[in-house]
């Protein structure tokens, strides 16, 4: 069963021994279109501590449309073990990779640390690096994942096709039983009246943060053509 993410944002998760927080993002890999982590904010319960969980944290049911549809989805962890689950800065998107290069080359402190990177006199404590070309190449560490993808990040990317400009990324439909990304939402431009169409994976060449740009193999005449079958085809069967 096909899930629309944006109706998963805000679900309560439950621990065997009571609520840990809600899920705030998922990051998928943009080889495989398979979600690797979801992002967990445990608010209070850990001093607003945002931590990962992988799938298998839902057992092999992941979850269903009734799991979906619940107030709350179970998790087969106790809270001892959310309270050991790596931190959201263990594996950081590629969106966090960049914006953390950014900060760090102008020697800005990241927002998303607050006010212990600053100095008693309010100055930055990160050390730019000496040269652009620094901010150029990203200087990732080994353990950065540059396939790793957050979809809050990538909702409103551009959508470009090989002749234009065709719209928005609108959301993502996920399996609840793989943790799968099968289609991609599409707003569309002014082009087509604004409405919403599907993209398969296999239709994605490349992911752009510097542009913001998703980038299609297509066409606009591809996507017109394909618009009232609600799905872009490929050529190969879908489902």
């Amino acid at each position: 069963m096909f899930q629309n993410i944006n109706q998963l944002y805000g679900k309560k998760l439950g621990a065997s021994d009571g609520e840990i927080g809600h899920v705030t993002d998922f990051y998928f890999d943009d080889n495989t279109w398979a979600v690797r982590y979801l992002v967990v904010d445990t608010g209070s319960w850990l001093s607003g501590r945002q931590v990962l969980l992988t799938p298998h944290a839902f057992g092999n049911h992941a979850f269903g449309r009734s799991d979906a549809d619940a107030d709350v989805l179970s998790v087969n962890l106790t809270r001892k073990q959310i309270e050991d689950s790596p931190s959201i800065e263990a594996h950081r998107p590629v969106s966090r990779q960049y914006e953390e290069d950014y900060y760090r080359y102008y020697g800005w402190p990241a927002y998303w640390e607050g006010g212990g990177m600053l100095g008693a006199a309010g100055f930055p404590l990160v050390t730019p690096p000496s040269t652009a070309d620094n901010l150029h190449h990203h200087g990732h560490n080994q353990r950065d994942d540059v396939h790793l993808r957050s979809t809050k990040s990538v909702t409103d990317y551009k959508i470009q096709a090989t002749d234009g400009a065709i719209g928005s990324v609108s959301s993502f439909m996920v399996d609840g039983r793989t943790w799968a990304i099968r289609e991609i939402v599409m707003k569309t431009g002014h082009w087509y009246s604004g409405k919403e169409t599907l993209l398969l994976p296999e239709n994605i060449e490349r992911i752009s943060y510097e542009d913001s740009t998703v980038f299609v193999n297509l066409t606009k005449e591809d996507i017109e053509h394909t618009m009232r079958n609600d799905v872009v085809q490929t050529g190969a069967a879908h489902r």
